[in-house]
């Protein structure tokens, strides 16, 4: 069974559409995170939730 890690991100409402994407792409590239889910609030805030996978090294000794 998958099991995954959250990182819940909150910016603010004045944050550009271009700087989010830019958040995120870096979260991507470097920690290796997915997005979940995304809302945006009406006043312009944004919640992300990004999720990655927990990997479980079985001991082979």
């Amino acid at each position: 069974m998958l099991e995954y890690s959250y990182l819940d991100l909150y910016l603010p409402r004045g944050t550009t559409r271009e700087t989010a994407r830019r958040v995120l792409t870096e979260h991507a590239e470097h920690g290796h995170w997915e997005l979940d889910r995304l809302r945006l609030y009406p006043d312009g805030r944004r919640y992300v939730r990004l999720r990655r996978k927990i990997l479980r090294v079985a001991s082979t000794l």
